[in-house]
Formats: structure tokens, C-alpha cells, sequence
């Protein structure tokens, strides 16, 4: 993306607000996502809740928007790439740019729970509703989940989010969620990251809002994954978690957890637009070649 496209960006949102439902209405939409085998989504919804980081070397890397921009229509760009999970104003950027034909959108939904704030756990529903995610055609949308036994705070975004899974559900689309079990110990929310974790927060997960017909879990990459995937027959996507400097190391470690029959893909985003060497083609292209038959 050059200057020029970014000015051109800038002048459609002030004069012609309306070219965003055209875009969405124009875009070239893909079949449904369980024919498109496996699906490697790039998330890039973290700033709405003020997480900007990538990695301790750079706190601010996702606040310059036309950096984010650049680096997500490159990974969208890449062989074997087929989706994309953002909050409004990321996915409409995108659509501005034409950057969303063909491939599967996820909106982000619950993006109130900033990150250190003293009510972080309460997740509050601040972005995507299902309506809108139907009205724009996009596939589906996502809902962190957090689960603090130590803080209850919790209890108003699972029922938040078992209301958004109904409210998806009836318009038959996907609910994709992100269960952890966390702690909010010092004001601090920590997700712990264990196979008993894991298994605990999925199984809770799945049985959110009045059907399970439509939902998606989202999971952490722990020890055991056979057993976490199989506390559960809901289709599962792998998440890609913070920036790591042995990056190529913790991607190998998925092969298996990949292989297992309710995976059905990856949804990673930090990792893939800013890896520690900033080659976002081969970071992409290295996630996209656990997937043997992602690419045609």
C-alpha cells in the first residue's frame, strides 16, 4: 500500500462514509468455510482493546495504522491465506482497499476489557453485534471469553457472550470463541496456559448460549493438545499468542495438534504481521506450510 492509497483511504472516510456498505456489498464472498479446508486466519483486533504490542521489543508496533495495513494485505495476499478476524474499523480499512474479496471475515465483538484495566475481566461488548456481522456478509464473529473463578467479574461476560452466541446462531453464522481460564490476581488478568486450563475453559466454552449448532472454539496451543481437542467435538482453530523469538520452533510444535480431526485451522496474528526477523511473507508462508493441502 503506498501513500497515495492511504490519502485515497483517508478522503473516502470524510467524504463518502457510504463507500464502506458498498465495498462490503461488492465484495466477492467465499464458499462456506468448511469447504475451503484448512483456514489460516489473521487476526489483527488487538489495538480496540489497547494491546499494541508485539513482542517486549516493541510496545506500540500495531499503532501506526498504515504499518498494520501494509503488513495485513501483504499476509492476506500469501498462498494458503483465507481469512481475516479484525474489529470495524480494521475490517473496513480493508474492505476500502479491497483487500477482503474472497476471503473469510470474522468480526470481532467483545474488545471492553482493555488491557490493565481495573475491570479487564468484565470483556464488555463494545465492537461487532451479530446483526451488523450479517448485514456486512461476513462469516462470523468472535467473543474472547476469560474465566477468573477468583473474580466475579466474570459472570457478566459469559452471559454476554452465551447471548451473542444465540444472537449469531439464528442468522447462521459462526461463533467463534476464545475461552481461558485466567486469574485476576493484583488486578493483573493472567491466562493459565495448561492442558487441565485448557480442557476446563473449552468445555465450559462449548456449552454457552442456547445451541452449540453454529460455534467454533478458539484454543491455546498446550501440552496434550489430543486431550484438549478431545474434551470437545466442536470444530477447533489453534491461536497463535504472543510474538516469540523461537518462533519457527513453536510453529513445528502444531504439526500434530493440526492432524487432529475436529482442527480445522489456525488463527494467529502478532506472530505472523510483526515475527522477530519482520519478514511477515516468510512467517506466513512457514504457518501456511504445516498445512500441506492449504494451497492448491
Amino acid at each position: 500500500m503506498s501513500e497515495v492509497r492511504l490519502a485515497d483511504l483517508h478522503r473516502l472516510r470524510m467524504e463518502r462514509p457510504e463507500a464502506i456498505a458498498e465495498a462490503a456489498a461488492a465484495r466477492r464472498r467465499p464458499g462456506p468455510p468448511h469447504t475451503l479446508g484448512p483456514l489460516v486466519i489473521v487476526a489483527a483486533d488487538h489495538p480496540a482493546r489497547g494491546a499494541l504490542a508485539a513482542g517486549r521489543s516493541r510496545p506500540m508496533a500495531m499503532a501506526d495504522r498504515q504499518d498494520l495495513l501494509e503488513r495485513l494485505c501483504l499476509a492476506l495476499s500469501r498462498p494458503g491465506v483465507n481469512g481475516v478476524l479484525g474489529t470495524p474499523d480494521v475490517l473496513e480499512d480493508l474492505l476500502l482497499l479491497g483487500a477482503l474479496d474472497d476471503k473469510v471475515v470474522f468480526g470481532s465483538m467483545n474488545r471492553g476489557g482493555l488491557a490493565g484495566a481495573a475491570w479487564e475481566i468484565d470483556d464488555r461488548f463494545t465492537a461487532y453485534d451479530a446483526a451488523t456481522i450479517a448485514a456486512m456478509g461476513f462469516q462470523g464473529g468472535k467473543m474472547l471469553t476469560r474465566i477468573a473463578l477468583d473474580d466475579p467479574n466474570t459472570a457478566p461476560t459469559l452471559q454476554a457472550c452465551a447471548a451473542a452466541v444465540g444472537d449469531l446462531a439464528s442468522r447462521r453464522l459462526i461463533a467463534m470463541v476464545e475461552p481461558f481460564m485466567s486469574t485476576s490476581a493484583d488486578g493483573r488478568v493472567k491466562n493459565v496456559l495448561t492442558t487441565e486450563a485448557a480442557i476446563k475453559a473449552s468445555s465450559i466454552a462449548a456449552g454457552l448460549g442456547p445451541t452449540s449448532a453454529y460455534t467454533w472454539l478458539k484454543v491455546p496451543v498446550v501440552d496434550d493438545m489430543e486431550k484438549v481437542a478431545g474434551a470437545t467435538t466442536l470444530p477447533t482453530l489453534l491461536l497463535g499468542g504472543e510474538v516469540r523469538e523461537d518462533q519457527d520452533a513453536y510453529f513445528a510444535t502444531w504439526r500434530s495438534a493440526l492432524e487432529l480431526p475436529n482442527v480445522v485451522g489456525a488463527v494467529v496474528g502478532r506472530s505472523l504481521l510483526y515475527p522477530p526477523d519482520d519478514d511477515v511473507a516468510r512467517a506466513v508462508d512457514t504457518l501456511v506450510g504445516l498445512f500441506p493441502s492449504a494451497v492448491a
